[in-house]
């Protein structure tokens, strides 16, 4: 059956182009956020963030979000490298926090068992395996408030710090809180980067945690920079938290006297037995969101898919990469929760295009995009894909050029 000549002649005239013309790409770009232009315009990392613009970039809509979090990404980072990262618990259950998230606090009934800490040797031997498997960052933690009192935990910490490091890994731990003192002799034992999270933002903070203070995280935050020890803070979505709160952090740890080296993302695993227990996974959108948003407020920042991701799919996981996430958790275990596998992680890697990175080590910095540049439209000249010889890791010193952002 033929059409009708008429409707056959409206069909072939009909455009089917979607080149913008330079009035419509000026109308698009000019409902851009001022602050997500700025942040895209960006050479280098800024501390002087205002709630208000970080409330703008994380409003914006999704997708325009997204594109512009890729954009920061490659021109910051390797688009295609994530950094695989195996933590350890090194000493579970018994501690005298009321995390209200948290299995291995004492004031609840979670099931969990809590163990002395664990021996040197057997760290060690588990931070081989870990390397052997791809991981080039291994971490430990430890279920206590702080380290008072625990000149022998810390000796023993100091020699899985060192330990780690002769076999060529970073290495990062996560303690509770510590002074001066203790962050000094850590950083001199050869530790990598000590991590705290704020978990929220200040105001939400009081229904989550009442033993510790957010002041105190923020000290201990210091302590650690103070030491030459590099930072890594993020936080946990689905708390129960709204939006501004999620806003509030990022604002938070973007304003710290220098950004964190790694901001993780966590979504909440819900434990039964903790008064969040019952609480539903927060919706992909949001953690989308936050990632993006972190992205571009922390431009040089790794940002890390951490507790959680192990209930997102294999696509999710890919979006969040593909809008600035370029770090996991992998292997056997996270410190009470199921993580994500190495093997699972690299098939993963090699089906979309990724592969690990290797150890840090100061990653290239393109100039910003010309005044005339806008975020829409571009069009992206990528190099051809390199794929590293086994093992599969990038060197971040020696990156083939990333990205450049031009204007039609």
């Amino acid at each position: 059956m033929s059409l009708p000549r008429s409707l056959s002649r409206a069909i072939l005239t009909r455009s089917y182009g979607t080149v913008q013309s330079a009035s419509t790409a000026a109308s698009l770009s000019s409902k851009i956020p001022p602050a997500l232009r700025d942040a895209t315009a960006a050479s280098t990392p800024r501390t002087n963030w205002t709630r208000e613009e970080v409330q703008q970039i994380y409003e914006t809509p999704l997708n325009q979000l997204t594109y512009a979090a890729a954009a920061v990404h490659r021109r910051f980072h390797d688009p295609s490298a994530i950094q695989m990262c195996t933590l350890m618990n090194i000493k579970t259950g018994g501690c005298s926090e009321d995390c209200s998230y948290c299995a291995q606090s004492s004031r609840y009934d979670t099931g969990l068992k809590a163990t002395k800490m664990s021996p040197v040797d057997e760290v060690l031997k588990a931070a081989r395996i870990a390397k052997a498997n791809g991981s080039t960052r291994f971490c430990m933690g430890a279920a206590w408030r702080d380290m008072r009192g625990r000149k022998t935990s810390l000796k023993n910490v100091k020699q899985m710090v060192s330990g780690v490091r002769e076999m060529g890994m970073e290495v990062c731990v996560t303690l509770g809180m510590i002074d001066e003192n203790q962050a000094k002799e850590l950083k001199d034992a050869g530790l990598t980067a000590y991590n705290h999270n704020l978990d929220t933002s200040r105001e939400f903070y009081p229904t989550i945690i009442t033993t510790r203070s957010y002041d105190e995280r923020l000290q201990t935050l210091s302590h650690v920079r103070d030491a030459g020890i590099n930072v890594c803070s993020g936080g946990i979505l689905g708390l129960g938290e709204a939006d501004s709160d999620r806003i509030g952090l990022i604002h938070t740890v973007s304003s710290l006297p220098s950004h964190p080296e790694s901001f993780p993302v966590n979504a909440l695993v819900p434990i039964p037995g903790t008064p969040l227990g019952e609480r539903k996974m927060i919706s992909f959108d949001k953690l989308l969101r936050t990632v993006a948003t972190a992205r571009i407020v922390l431009p040089a920042t790794i940002v890390r898919l951490a507790a959680g991701r192990i209930s997102l799919s294999e696509e999710q996981q890919i979006a969040c990469f593909m809008a600035g996430a370029n770090a996991v958790f992998t292997g056997e275990k996270m410190l009470t929760t199921d993580c994500n596998g190495w093997d699972e992680d690299r098939e993963m890697f090699e089906r979309w295009g990724f592969y690990p990175m290797r150890s840090s080590r100061k990653r290239p910095v393109l100039s910003p995009p010309s005044n005339r540049s806008t975020l829409l439209p571009l069009k992206i000249k990528s190099p051809p894909l390199r794929r590293p010889q086994a093992p599969c890791m990038i060197d971040r010193g020696a990156l083939p050029p990333v990205a450049l952002l031009e204007p039609i």
